[in-house]
């Protein structure tokens, strides 16, 4: 990082103990240092202390107002490409760096999850992974293809096992060769004068703009494409026959689709959680890669 967070170079007083330098020492939950300190350093941000409370009530207002509005356009409007060029131009201008790196991030680790799955599967089930490299990289319809492909994957791999009569089921050994560190830098991002909202602020802006951009159909699917983060870490879970990785998830039941006033801060549930569960396979990674070693 090009300098640290506050809350690592403040010393610590007993008196006044700073909560951020709490978070980023516990480990109770896996994440790496690096990105606990990008996710922490964004989270304790000045825009996100002031911001976020005045804008995430208008973006939930908004998100019913462009309802209204929807109802009496065609029903397949939609304007993808600008939607993407405006969502990653927004970024490149406004976004901190560390909140532009969670976003990029996302999209690598989400395909290595999905790639892992299929991999430890007993059924071959075709993943679609998206490995953007700038923001530019988004404007390719990237968000919505997201969307697609974790859907699309789940129909896939369910189709094949209920084919060929078989389940996911744990692995002794499971392959761990397309998890990784995506190939992405911190110092790399846009460091602008205006480059300071923060992740959670930039997602309530960015709702109601995707929903005003995407069909009722495409905005409804992402809203509750987030529902399964259980489903995924459910699948996780049985191979790597660890069901206590299960007990940080907060979007669920995948059954019970819930309103889209909230989808905002699930997104930033979701992306939380992928981080935790692609850090937990790195480490089990290393683990088995310690112990071939050793023999």
């Amino acid at each position: 990082m090009k300098h640290l967070p506050n809350f690592l170079l403040q010393e610590h007083d007993p008196r006044d103990p700073n909560p951020w330098l709490a978070l980023y020492l516990d480990q109770s939950t896996p994440l790496p240092d690096h990105v606990k300190r990008a996710w922490l350093a964004d989270s304790s941000s000045v825009a996100r202390q002031f911001l976020l409370p005045f804008v995430r009530p208008l973006a939930r207002v908004s998100i019913i107002l462009i309802q209204v509005v929807k109802t009496f356009m065609p029903r397949r409007w939609a304007a993808s490409r600008f939607l993407h060029w405006l969502l990653a131009e927004g970024l490149k201008k406004l976004v901190s760096p560390e909140a532009n790196w969670l976003v990029m991030r996302h999209f690598h680790i989400g395909g290595q999850i999905l790639e892992f799955i299929a991999k430890n599967a007993p059924v071959p089930a075709e993943t679609a992974p998206l490995k953007p490299l700038v923001l530019d990289d988004l404007k390719d319809d990237t968000f919505l293809k997201h969307d697609l492909n974790l859907f699309n994957f789940v129909i896939r791999l369910n189709q094949a096992l209920r084919f060929a009569d078989q389940s996911l089921i744990p692995l002794d050994r499971p392959d761990f060769s397309m998890i990784e560190e995506p190939p992405l830098s911190l110092a790399a991002m846009p460091h602008g004068r205006l480059n300071v909202v923060d992740l959670q602020t930039a997602i309530e802006c960015f709702t109601p703009v995707y929903q005003l951009f995407l069909t009722d159909n495409d905005f409804w699917r992402a809203a509750n494409s987030l529902q399964l983060d259980e489903t995924i870490a459910v699948y996780a879970a049985t191979i790597l026959n660890a069901p206590q990785h299960l007990l940080l998830l907060n979007n669920k039941h995948p059954l019970v689709p819930l309103s889209t006033l909230r989808a905002g801060y699930r997104l930033v549930l979701h992306g939380l959680s992928s981080e935790m569960l692609h850090a937990l396979l790195m480490q089990l990674k290393a683990a088995q890669q310690a112990e071939d070693q050793a023999r």
